[in-house]
């Protein structure tokens, strides 16, 4: 296990990879950890240097008391490319991890070469939902959310004919810390970057669902018209497209990054 110091706590963070290939940093989304992106490693290690790390609140990080901000999470990404060392790479962020994505294309540029927006959202339509799952974890623990979230995060037929798939990010859900998931959540809640994003000047690729609910298509296509060029890539998946759709969205991903 490999971690960094960051405020207040360590980031947990995983390297994959060759040497000297560009590197390419994945974040995770609300509730999983890095290995939510297992999908697209096989693939992506070949040809790139591959960073995955567990956003704070998450996995093996440190959950610091909250709430967070995304600007905080943003942050934390900063810290870790600092202590290793690593002055630009390409960002792919699913979720939250979008949502991260967004901040730093706004605030640091300078350290991005091509961003990748998946299933998020520059600002959640429906803040109440966050505060009745904040709640609800409160009480109940992670165990109380975790059907509901999974019927969120797959379709149907996909929790239906493919669980060897979904029980691994079941499992992720079940353990994550409830601290860390109530902290994130309220940095979801609180989050506006409509405004913000006008100002990203990176090569963007934005990818949606379909069928997503927490993070709709129209909140995929918004972000792709505020910024500049960006493009826009839609899946028949839910809100985990990255597994639900995933050689298609792998395919999609290498084919963004490498031109």
């Amino acid at each position: 296990m490999s971690f960094v110091d960051v405020a207040e706590g360590r980031l947990h963070y995983r390297i994959d990879g060759n040497e000297g290939a560009p590197v390419v940093v994945l974040s995770n989304s609300l509730g999983t950890d890095h290995n939510m992106w297992s999908p697209q490693m096989l693939e992506l290690a070949t040809r790139y240097r591959v960073l995955r790390y567990d956003t704070r609140g998450h996995g093996r990080s440190s959950t610091t008391p909250g709430p967070y901000t995304i600007e905080k999470l943003g942050r934390d990404v900063l810290a870790l490319l600092d202590e290793l060392a690593i002055d630009r790479v390409h960002f792919c962020g699913l979720s939250l991890g979008g949502m991260t994505g967004m901040w730093l294309g706004v605030h640091a540029a300078e350290r991005i070469d091509k961003l990748v927006l998946c299933n998020t959202t520059a600002k959640i339509n429906a803040p109440g939902l966050y505060d009745a799952r904040i709640e609800a974890v409160r009480s109940g623990g992670m165990r109380a959310v975790v059907d509901a979230v999974i019927g969120r995060w797959f379709t149907d037929d996909f929790i239906a004919r493919y669980d060897e798939h979904v029980a691994p990010v079941r499992v992720m859900l079940e353990r994550s810390p409830p601290d860390g998931y109530i902290a994130c959540c309220e940095a979801i809640r609180d989050m506006d970057q409509r405004e913000a994003i006008s100002r990203i000047r990176l090569p963007t690729m934005v990818i949606a669902g379909t069928h997503d609910l927490p993070t709709p298509p129209a909140d995929g296509r918004f972000i792709a018209a505020a910024i500049p060029g960006a493009g826009y890539v839609e899946f028949d998946a839910a809100h985990l497209s990255n597994i639900e759709a995933a050689p298609k969205f792998t395919a999609a991903l290498i084919e963004f990054l490498a031109h």
